[in-house]
């Protein structure tokens, strides 16, 4: 079996250590570590952001390692300056604990919360932040670092240079609140690693050198590379915002879809990222995209894999057959759900429920300019009504031509849709 350390390294998930001595700790079974990540409870969902640490945190679990998942409860109403360019609104109690309720329940989706000398923990540094005094807090984190030390962290320094605004003392001390964490989790779990993105590097060393002076104990950082685009912008944002891990903000069709339309130069390194797919089957399709990209084989690993992973195995069916039924026009096998969730940016027209003009529905969705260029795209061939070519003019019928009693899918070419709702 390869060894937790060899795969984490050709998955291309180690960009930094605080010890060479961790990767070999990793794969000691017999003393297994105890690792966390923070997730940041802005909103009442995890994003496709937050997707390479959740599976780093889980790929340790499966090798016998112990997670924990901490909700920044507490720092959650500070912010991390790294990053950001500005300051962030500060979230009330009740928005926090809004937030708080729609995390957990996907972290469980990833860990194993079950029981047993490797069942996950879920914490919340709220539980320790929201009751630490002031002065004790200078006195037992803040004399431990100064501040020609914190200035120099990059998270901090990208804030002070050409921008007029800077960083708040409230920004300014996440980093030591962040070092805080760590310490609570190793004397009351035993935590002695923190992962993150290599953003966090400068907060993680932070809490590790916290725990050596006031513990005389080792405790580790493990980061990751940040997950970017193949344009170098930033990963988890589609054409209409960020890509949520709830179905409520994102469908799973368009979960779906944002995998499936990652770009060739970047998709090896996603399928290495976020599947479980062994190297032999990544390597394979490594080798269809250079030869073949047109089949766009890896992609579609991708987003059934990882829509699997967030969404299960039903979900994921459900998404591929709605992108194969948007590609061939055939759309009348989808369920009422997929059939609004694919055509939902589609232009649509509400008509009273009778029969009407196929050349009226074309004009009204915006397909065609007028009827005169409606008929001549009938006559060439180019129009379908729910997968269906249309070969003369005639009226669309709310009796025969609708799916689920309500709704007629136009087609004209092969990438113009629109909907007919008969209300």
């Amino acid at each position: 079996m390869t060894q937790l350390s060899e795969e984490l390294q050709w998955r291309g998930l180690v960009h930094q250590v605080t010890d060479p001595d961790l990767l070999a700790r990793l794969d000691d079974g017999a003393h297994p570590v105890t690792a966390y990540i923070g997730f940041d409870p802005t909103a009442d969902s995890l994003h496709v952001g937050n997707l390479l640490q959740l599976c780093n945190l889980r790929r340790l679990q499966e090798a016998g390692h112990r997670p924990i998942a901490l909700a920044g409860g507490g720092t959650g109403m500070i912010g991390d300056p790294g990053g950001k360019s500005e300051e962030r609104n500060l979230l009330t109690m009740e928005q926090l604990g809004h937030n708080l309720e729609g995390i957990r329940s996907q972290l469980e989706q990833f860990l194993d919360f079950s029981g047993g000398d490797h069942s996950a923990l879920l914490v919340n540094n709220g539980d320790w932040l929201w009751h630490a005094g002031l002065l004790e807090f200078l006195r037992d984190v803040g004399k431990h670092f100064t501040v020609n030390q914190m200035v120099a962290k990059e998270s901090v320094r990208a804030r002070f240079e050409g921008r007029e605004q800077g960083i708040s003392y409230t920004e300014f001390s996440y980093m030591l609140l962040q070092a805080y964490d760590f310490l609570q989790l190793f004397d009351a779990h035993g935590c002695n690693l923190q992962l993150g993105g290599s953003d966090q590097w400068g907060n993680i060393t932070m809490g590790v050198e916290l725990i050596r002076k006031v513990r005389g104990e080792a405790a580790y950082g493990l980061t990751s590379p940040l997950v970017l685009k193949a344009d170098g912008t930033k990963f988890g944002k589609s054409e209409t915002g960020t890509v949520w891990l709830s179905a409520e903000r994102t469908s799973p069709y368009r979960f779906f879809q944002f995998f499936i339309n990652t770009e060739d130069a970047v998709v090896g390194q996603y399928l290495r990222y976020f599947t479980w797919l062994s190297r032999e089957e990544i390597e394979a399709l490594d080798k269809e995209t250079a030869e073949h990209p047109e089949r766009r084989a890896a992609q579609r690993a991708l987003a059934r894999s990882v829509t699997a992973l967030v969404h299960g195995q039903a979900e994921a069916e459900r998404a591929e057959q709605a992108a194969a039924a948007l590609f061939t026009g055939d759309v009348n096998q989808l369920d009422e759900r997929t059939l609004l969730e694919v055509f939902a940016d589609a232009p649509s027209l509400d008509v009273p429920r009778e029969p009407l003009p196929l050349t009226s529905a074309l004009v009204g969705t915006g397909l065609a300019s007028s009827k005169s260029d409606a008929r001549r795209a009938i006559e060439q061939g180019s129009v379908s009504v729910n997968g269906e070519k249309q070969p003369a003019e005639r009226d669309l019928d709310p009796a025969g031509d609708s799916l689920h009693g309500r709704y007629a899918v136009l087609r004209k070419g092969k990438k113009s849709f629109a909907v007919v709702r008969w209300e």
